[in-house]
């Protein structure tokens, strides 16, 4: 299946369960909202979840597009993404957990066609505030899929505050051959698909306090999705995002070194970028604009290392024209490629003057806590900035 198919597929099935779609939104969450970016399927449900009755019922399903910055050290592997979409269900206070990892395995073996042999799952092992998640183990006990017992790991919330609850997770084993160990033992077991069940609300004190109505929320990484289906080694050689890894690829040959970890995150951060930009969002020293700063000089770091000479205008427009219509988003190429040149200028510039000032000043490349204060608050210089400059100066 391509991306479109499987996106059908998924809201299909569930429609066929009782469950309306609901519109997908921007990266910018609700207003009121704290978070600078949407970085969960159910945030915009979140008062629903919390007892509000949603104006479609109490079954819902639909597709999020999301922006996590708690990966970013992680981005340039084979399975995360800055930006990325979320497939979600949702029982508001209308059936249980178990239903929902009923249907959950349902979809996967049947609709998706991934052989049950290849699953494992993971289920809430209790603390010293809840027990373990005894349904979700009794369920997938008859269902035949291993399950094991987790941690906090299997203990869902979207913040210090709000609902929570256990969550059983579908691991899906991506190399050929047998599957080996279990998801917490060998890393090659990879996740896919979380089933929370809300059943409390964490309270400023620290407290848990059980919602009156429960509901069931879950999400399940669309691009995570399709690398197994179209049995791809990562989710950049997928359908969605295979154009940006071959196009970048032929404009800069150099970002293939370290196994191609460079390109891998070239292409989430300029892919991420023209999202971000497109829901409306420029770059800027603080808050949204800042995060959207960063993806673009993290990715500018990776290029030059590459080829000092690449520049972000050679980006075909077509590519960036493909991201923005996937999103359903009315900025034009034009527009984003000039947002993309100017900040490639600033930073051009930011690092002509910090370079010339380490050299003046730390011509070892040595610096102290105290010297990167001094660097940001006197000169402006970035912290991350001024790693990369000192690493340069370092014999």
């Amino acid at each position: 299946m391509d991306c479109d198919q499987t996106v059908l597929t998924f809201i299909e099935f569930f429609a066929e369960r009782g469950h309306e779609l609901t519109k997908g939104s921007s990266l910018l969450p609700p207003q009121g909202d704290s978070v600078l970016y949407t970085s969960a399927g159910m945030q915009p449900l979140t008062r629903y979840l919390e007892g509000a009755p949603h104006p479609l019922g109490a079954r819902l399903a639909g597709v999020q597009r999301c922006l996590r910055t708690t990966d970013l050290d992680d981005i340039g592997d084979y399975t995360h993404l800055t930006v990325f979409e979320m497939l979600g269900s949702w029982s508001l206070g209308d059936y249980g957990g178990p239903q929902s990892l009923r249907w959950g395995l349902e979809l996967m073996s049947a609709g998706f066609g991934i052989e049950q042999g290849r699953l494992y799952a993971t289920a809430f092992g209790g603390n010293d505030e809840v027990g373990p998640d005894i349904d979700a183990v009794a369920t997938w006990r008859e269902l035949g899929l291993p399950v094991e017992l987790g941690g906090p790991q299997n203990w869902w919330s979207n913040g210090p505050t709000g609902p929570c609850g256990p969550d059983s997770e579908i691991f899906v084993w991506m190399p050929d051959g047998p599957p080996a160990g279990s998801p917490l033992t060998d890393e090659r077991w990879v996740e896919l698909w979380n089933h929370v069940t809300m059943r409390y609300r964490r309270l400023n004190d620290g407290r848990l306090e059980a919602l009156a109505r429960p509901s069931v929320d879950t999400g399940m990484g669309l691009e995570r999705l399709l690398m197994v289906t179209q049995r791809v080694g990562s989710v950049f050689e997928t359908d969605l995002i295979a154009p940006w890894l071959s196009a970048l690829l032929g404009l800069w040959p150099g970002l293939a070194g370290n196994g191609g970890r460079p390109l891998r995150i070239v292409v989430d951060h300029l892919r991420s970028a023209v999202a971000v930009i497109g829901d409306g969002v420029l770059p800027a020293s603080n808050g949204r604009g800042y995060v959207l700063r960063r993806l673009l000089r993290r990715a500018l770091i990776e290029l030059w290392h590459a080829d000092r000479s690449a520049t972000l205008a050679d980006l075909p427009p077509g590519l960036v024209e493909q991201t923005l219509d996937h999103f359903g988003q009315q900025a034009g190429p034009g527009f984003v490629g000039g947002v993309l040149a100017a900040e490639q200028g600033r930073f051009a510039e930011l690092l002509t003057r910090g370079r010339a000032v380490l050299r003046r000043l730390y011509p070892d490349g040595a610096l102290t806590e105290r010297d990167y204060r001094f660097l940001h608050e006197t000169h402006g210089l970035p912290g991350e900035i001024v790693t990369e400059l000192a690493a340069e100066l370092r014999p």
